[in-house]
């Protein structure tokens, strides 16, 4: 030993030395037996454990160090030089030592640790072994071994005594190495490896498999849950809890008949061979098949437009195999061996293709049964098959019309299946439906499909379908659609309907319609343009059809109209010109009786030739005006009536009359829909049913399909007349529009940033809460408002504006050069605060607004020679119906996105009479909402275009439009 620590200390470096003497001198170095020395140090768990060789002059140390040798090995070196060693051979001391007692408690594996004194005393140990040992809690000479520090943190802190069945393997296996283990006061040996029943599948008497479960022949007996005693030792079962309560009841057994038997195959061997060993012994087992693939198969039955479909998900071709949810029924000899991911590829495509699942049937009607049938064709052409059912055999479809007494039909019949059987016909409403939505199969009555007469339709649906749609509920068309159907007869080659003679100016673009006789009483001199405009009114009238007549405003649609009255005629109006069509009449026709149904003591005059009155007492009055018969129902200002579902609309359509007449110059201001409630009430019927119209014109010309806007204007435009100013009066004065710019001061922008900033974040959060574009346009009222003057903003106060500056500079200087100027805003209190500015320059105005009584002094007034420079006009009440040429220069202070609107009150000084140019001018302030809105006038003047003139692509502001004018 002498030779051995000069060797140590020789080889040892100065640090590592010190610290084994140190080590040595406080008594830190113990030995376990000859040659074998634990040294314990501080913040180390485990006492690194040198072992000495000291005949060959070697040493090892556990320690993991990378300095040899370490000071571990330097203190047992002294020690054991110091007579350490000897000592420990020649009288060891008695040590305190760690037993371990294993038991159980309501059939589970339980643990309890104890430290053994000397002296035969007992303590058990209830806390961390690991947690003792790094506060040198543990008794003298007890040392932890690695598979005591292992158990330890097995059992956890504070160390728990029932044992999870998840770590009784691991726990068995680290007590194995312990020589002091217990079981019920018995002294046993551990082991970690596992157990398993034994699994035997052997023929049956009824021709079905058994299934029998048995034990281990190696196993005494279950003496926990997980645990088996094996001789003297105990060992974990294979697998866990599920498998120490089936131990218990081992042996057992399980008859799989034939239908049943794939689950056996398929499922109950292939995991129980991942688990125990599995012996066969059955003759009868069916083979699995491995080249078996998983496919779809349809059982489909049909009865008239109704079609049965019920998926299922089968193994081969034919079925081996049927997959009932989880189960696998085998239907012969072979189960095919699952392919689980082919299986969730096959459901996943049947789901996202067909909108269908295994084993749940759905009936499938008309269109939808068509559609499918499209479907199902792709999907089998898809996976190489062929049709499921002879239903989907099909047979050519032709189309032939049925025209009788004035019904209107469409036959679509394919050929017989035999020479003296009869032909199969599919219903005209599923073969048009079928063609909108490009599917290439129909059903026919009584079962079975056909290819649509894809050509035929292409050439001639959208006018089968427009005549399909205008049909009444006894399949008679109305006389406005006779032109559609003449264009169709000549199309086939077919005679023309008889009532189409007497209409054909109209189909040959109003060529030859006769001049029409003005009345006796009539005093006005017609221009050119407005002769043609009373030979198309009378002709309609006399043919019993309606009119639009959407000449440009200010190009005497009133006049015309007058011209061609015969009869007891009803006129609805706008309020603001009921004087105004009194006058006319008056003037133009004074022998023609006049009757203004208004006022609270209103009465109808059977001997009035015309009678005036207004929407809002056409509402009021619905049911006395529609018992009249009249002769003609001119509606003016007929986009009133734009909203076809509001009140106004429902009962202009509810009168009764010969001859009915819609004028507006602005017959489409916002959206297509209005033309069709106009149309409607002119020509009922024509168009079609509102969802009719939707679907086959307006979301077909938003879209930008070019030949939709074009069967639009081919479809009303017999009935629709509409002329420009700039092409039938080329006298007119010219129109000049320009925008004027104006800047806001710091003020005013300011309050503008601050309305904008708070509005959009409002606006943003009311949108994603699924409210409508109408928040959008409240909030931009506000905005608008803030951009003209900060006094229409709540909780603001200015005595003046930039643009009302502006403004009135403006005025000031068209005063002094002799013009007279209109100033048109949406809002009455703008013009409130104008006023003072005008009383202030000295220019003279007047005001006309929905509070005005006596409109036609006012009028006069500003149109005299002498009256005032200025007419302040609400645009509501001054928009329509009003001759105001006096002025050529009109201010749009407010201006907004509806071009129509601003049109309309341009054109009070822009019309037939108007003898110097006119100045349209529109004020916008810089780098607000206004300049934004200009860019979106052009999307709503298109829409007018789509219908009366020659542009193809039109639709209204989008959500997302109008969210935009807030950056």
């Amino acid at each position: 030993m002498e030779s051995l620590l000069e060797a140590v200390r020789k080889t040892c470096l100065p640090g590592p030395w010190s610290e084994g003497v140190r080590l040595s001198r406080e008594g830190k170095v113990t030995s376990d037996g000859k040659d074998t020395y634990r040294v314990r140090v501080p913040g180390r768990v485990i006492a690194p454990t040198v072992t000495l060789y000291p005949d060959d002059g070697e040493w090892s140390c556990d320690c993991g160090g990378k300095v040899d040798p370490c000071a571990h090995v330097a203190a047992a070196t002294i020690f054991a030089a110091q007579g350490g060693a000897a000592s420990a051979e020649a009288s060891p001391s008695p040590a305190a030592r760690l037993v371990y007692r294993l038991g159980r408690r309501d059939r589970v594996l339980t643990l309890r640790r104890f430290i053994v004194f000397p002296d035969g005393r007992e303590t058990r140990l209830a806390t961390s072994l690991g947690s003792d040992l790094a506060r040198a809690r543990l008794p003298p000479g007890l040392t932890p071994t690695h598979e005591d520090l292992d158990v330890d943190v097995l059992l956890g802190a504070p160390a728990r005594e029932i044992v999870p069945i998840g770590l009784i393997p691991r726990l068995l296996e680290a007590l194995s190495r312990s020589s002091e283990v217990f079981f019920d006061d018995t002294k046993v040996k551990t082991s970690g490896e596992r157990v398993a029943p034994r699994a035997i599948v052997e023929d049956a008497p009824d021709g079905g498999l058994l299934l029998r479960m048995e034990r281990d022949p190696a196993v005494d007996e279950p003496v926990a849950l997980g645990v088996v005693r094996s001789g003297d030792t105990l060992r974990p079962i294979s697998e866990g809890e599920t498998t120490g309560h089936l131990l218990e009841r081992l042996p057992l057994s399980r008859t799989f008949t034939k239908e049943n038997r794939a689950e056996l195959v398929t499922t109950v061997l292939p995991e129980l061979e991942k688990r125990l060993p599995v012996t066969i012994t059955a003759a009868s087992l069916p083979r699995a098949d491995d080249s078996a693939r998983p496919r779809i198969e349809m059982d489909l039955s049909h009865q008239g437009h109704t079609l049965s479909v019920l998926p299922k998900l089968v193994y081969g071709n034919p079925p081996i195999a049927r997959v009932d949810g989880e189960n696998l029924v085998a239907l012969g000899n072979a189960v095919p061996v699952r392919r689980r991911d082919e299986e969730r590829e096959l459901l996943t495509r049947l789901r996202d293709e067909l909108n269908l699942v295994p084993g749940r049937r759905v009936d499938l009607d008309g269109a939808e049964a068509s559609r499918f049938a499209v479907k199902l064709r792709v999907w089998q052409k898809r996976a190489g098959e062929h049709d499921d059912a002879k239903m989907f055999e099909t047979r050519a479809l032709s189309a032939r019309l049925d025209l009788d007494g004035g019904r209107f039909d469409v036959v679509f019949e394919s050929a017989p299946d035999a020479p003296d059987g009869e032909p199969r016909r599919a219903d005209a409403t599923a073969v048009l439906r079928a063609w909108r939505d490009k599917l290439s199969l129909v059903p026919l009555d009584g079962g079975g499909w056909a290819p649509l007469p894809e050509k035929f339709l292409e050439q001639h649906g959208h006018r089968i379908a427009d005549l399909l749609a205008a049909r009444d509920a006894e399949k008679k068309l109305p006389l406005a659609a006779m032109p559609e159907l003449g264009a169709l007869c000549e199309a086939l080659d077919l005679p023309p309907p008889l009532d189409l003679a007497k209409l054909t100016p109209l189909v040959q673009n109003f060529t030859g319609i006769p001049k029409a006789e003005l009345p006796s009483n009539i005093t006005a001199t017609l221009r050119a343009y407005q002769h043609v405009g009373v030979d198309w009114l009378c002709f309609l009238r006399d043919a019993g059809l309606g009119a639009v007549l959407a000449d440009d405003m200010g190009l005497g649609k009133t006049l015309q109209t007058i011209c061609a009255l015969r009869g007891r005629t009803l006129v609805v109006c706008p309020k603001s010109v009921v004087y105004g069509w009194a006058e006319e009449i008056a003037r133009f026709a004074p022998g023609l009786k006049t009757l203004a149904y208004e006022g609270p003591r209103r009465e109808l005059d059977p001997s009035a030739d015309v009678t005036i009155t207004t929407y809002a007492v056409l509402r009021l009055d619905t049911d006395r005006l529609a018992a009249v018969d009249w002769d003609v129902i001119v509606l003016d200002e007929a986009q009133a009536i734009k909203n076809s579902g509001s009140q106004t609309a429902r009962a202009a359509f509810s009168l009764k009359g010969k001859f009915r007449v819609a004028l507006s110059g602005t017959p489409v201001e916002n959206r297509l829909e209005e033309l069709w409630s106009v149309m409607h009430f002119a020509n009922p019927g024509l168009l079609g049913g509102r969802s009719v119209f939707q679907e086959r014109y307006v979301l077909p010309i938003a879209n930008g399909r070019p030949d939709a806007g074009e069967r639009l204007r081919a479809k009303i435009r017999p009935f629709v007349l509409r002329r420009l100013k700039r092409d039938v009066v080329p006298e007119l004065p010219p129109r000049t529009d320009s925008v004027v710019h104006v800047e806001l001061d710091d003020t005013e922008r300011a309050v503008y940033d601050t309305v904008r900033a708070a509005t959009r974040k409002d606006v943003v959060e009311r949108l994603a809460q699924g409210q409508g574009a109408l928040v959008v346009l409240e909030a931009l009222l506000r905005l608008r408002q803030a951009a003209c003057h900060s006094a229409l903003v709540p909780g603001q106060q200015a005595e003046t504006s930039s643009k009302v500056e502006r403004l009135v500079e403006a005025l000031s200087e068209a005063a002094a050069d002799g013009h007279k100027a209109l100033v048109f805003s949406q809002w009455t209190r703008l013009l409130d605060l104008i006023e003072p500015h005008l009383h202030a320059e000295g220019i003279r105005f007047t005001r006309l607004d929905g509070s005005t009584t006596d409109r036609g002094r006012v009028v006069n007034e500003f149109q005299s020679e002498g009256g005032p420079e200025v007419m302040l006009v609400s645009l509501k009440a001054g928009g329509t119906g009003l001759n105001l040429t006096a002025a050529d220069h009109v201010f749009l202070v407010d201006p907004w996105w509806n071009p129509a609107v601003e049109e309309q009150a341009a054109d009070r000084a822009h019309r037939i009479g108007q003898e110097r140019p006119v100045m349209v001018y529109r004020m916008v302030a810089r780098d607000t909402v206004e300049e934004r809105i200009l860019t979106l006038k052009e999307r709503k003047r298109t829409l007018a275009n789509v219908a009366l003139g020659d542009a193809d692509h039109g639709g209204g502001i989008t959500r997302e439009e109008l969210l935009a004018l807030f950056d």
